[in-house]
């Protein structure tokens, strides 16, 4: 379990501060989706957990543990974090996924460290690239190859920086994937700045919405409610659920009419533009 609690920081002493007592906690195998406009501190709230920026107040408790108090190695061991940017780095992919192994080397790299490398890259589709230059790869790949070596750490607390910033479709939905299969696994817990709402509903089990510094809302799909998403973005949306999955439709233009929420069935299908096909045949994703 993470606990934290009562995070403030400001920059110096004159400037405002960027988060103002921001306390949430996390349960073994939970993905949390951290959330808010761009500025509202969803980086710097990861960045003062990781102790990369040194919080003006609050701690962060970590299996009973004051990750704020522990010894460096001890805090790589307990959390990870994956920086939304990455340098380009001249060694392969998997010596660099090793590197995640760091925190528990002694003298050599064993047997056990490298199996682990081997498995995380085959769980992330990543064992054609392990002789590959970390310098070559895509934004994309090399996005996934920063996960993997945070994995790779084992930690009990995973941090991610918009992990799916620079992935298509296909493999924003494999990462989240196997982020949350790896945290149930391995019952971690997980935070996630996202800006697509969508991938945050399909993936992560609690939400917290951060606005204007502080704690907007916190809590399971009982928080994710139009009226919600209007006063952090400023904007309305629709949410509707298809097939059990919930659907956030934006509607950034709309100032004037309430926004509702439907379930849409078998029966009531929107396909091409305000085409729709009423009947009781059972769709599948294939079918789209």
């Amino acid at each position: 379990m993470v606990d934290i609690k009562n995070i403030s920081f400001k920059y110096n002493r004159t400037s405002e501060n960027i988060l103002k007592e921001v306390s949430f906690a996390i349960q073994n195998n939970q993905c949390i989706a951290i959330l808010g406009n761009n500025g509202a501190g969803k980086s710097t709230l990861l960045k003062c957990i990781d102790r990369i920026y040194t919080a003006k107040e609050g701690t962060v408790i970590v299996d009973s543990q004051d990750a704020f108090a522990m010894p460096k190695k001890a805090m790589a061991q307990s959390i990870a974090y994956v920086p939304q940017n990455n340098d380009s780095i001249n060694m392969t992919v998997f010596d660099f996924i090793l590197l995640g192994r760091k925190p528990y080397i002694k003298w050599d790299t064993t047997l056990k460290d490298r199996q682990i490398v081997q498995d995380i890259m085959q769980k992330m589709n990543l064992s054609d690239f392990a002789l590959r230059n970390v310098s070559e790869l895509s934004g994309g790949e090399a996005q996934k190859i920063m996960l993997a070596r945070a994995l790779a750490q084992e930690p009990k607390f995973l941090l991610l920086d918009e992990p799916t910033s620079n992935l298509d479709p296909r493999n924003q939905h494999e990462v989240l994937r196997t982020v949350k299969r790896i945290a149930l696994e391995h019952h971690i817990c997980v935070g996630i700045i996202l800006h697509d709402l969508n991938l945050a509903v399909r993936y992560c089990d609690r939400f917290l919405f951060l606005k204007d510094s502080h704690v907007f809302a916190f809590g399971g799909l009982e928080v994710m409610t139009p009226e919600n998403i209007e006063k952090v973005y400023q904007m309305k949306v629709s949410i509707i659920e298809y097939m059990g999955i919930p659907v956030i439709i934006p509607f950034p233009n709309e100032n004037n009419e309430h926004t509702v929420v439907e379930k849409i069935n078998s029966a009531e299908l929107i396909k091409k533009g305000n085409k729709f096909i009423q009947n009781e045949k059972k769709y599948k994703i294939s079918d789209f």
